[in-house]
């Protein structure tokens, strides 16, 4: 079985995570990351075996027996005797399956958040308002006010907040 982009993704931020926690010491660190990675793995219908395999030597500094024991089982099963798992060599990770494809916005009317929406990073500032305008959440709390009214305000792949003008305001405003 071949592993998703996102289990990728998770497999290498496990690597980078535990090698750097073991050079600082930070044990307790590591193993939470290696939490979330079998986290991640636990509902899935196969674990490929790369992956097993990469996880059974990031565990052995801090269970040698289970990962082990689990190693010579794999190898058993696949038929592919590696050795132990104390002779494979440390796992690299790819930086480049660690970089964020897409963001989480939060958006916000009025300054109380009202809803979040998934973007390519890096998207157009008015595509990112387009699409903000048109999550349902948004429309309702927006109601029926026209764009005349809406002042927009994006933080780049952060949040976007829609801030309803009241008419009478908007002609304070050009007063200042």
């Amino acid at each position: 079985v071949d592993s998703t982009k996102a289990q990728q993704k998770i497999l290498h931020a496990t690597i980078k995570k535990v090698t750097q926690d073991i050079e600082s010491f930070s044990f307790n660190t590591a193993i939470s990351q290696m939490m979330i990675f079998v986290n991640a793995f636990t509902n899935v219908d196969a674990i490929p075996l790369s992956a097993l395999r990469t996880f059974l030597v990031l565990l052995n500094p801090f269970a040698p027996h289970i990962s082990s024991e689990l190693w010579e089982r794999s190898s058993a099963k696949f038929g592919d005797a590696r050795g132990d798992v104390t002779q494979e060599s440390w796992p690299a990770y790819d930086e480049r399956l660690l970089v964020e494809d897409e963001v989480e916005y939060g958006i916000q009317v009025n300054g109380k958040l009202r809803d979040r929406m998934k973007m390519p990073k890096d998207a157009p500032r008015q595509d990112v308002e387009e699409a903000a305008k048109a999550r349902p959440k948004v429309k309702k709390a927006i109601g029926d006010v026209g764009d005349a009214y809406l002042n927009v305000i994006t933080v780049p792949n952060k949040i976007v907040n829609v801030v309803i003008i009241k008419p009478d305001d908007k002609s304070k405003q050009g007063r200042k």
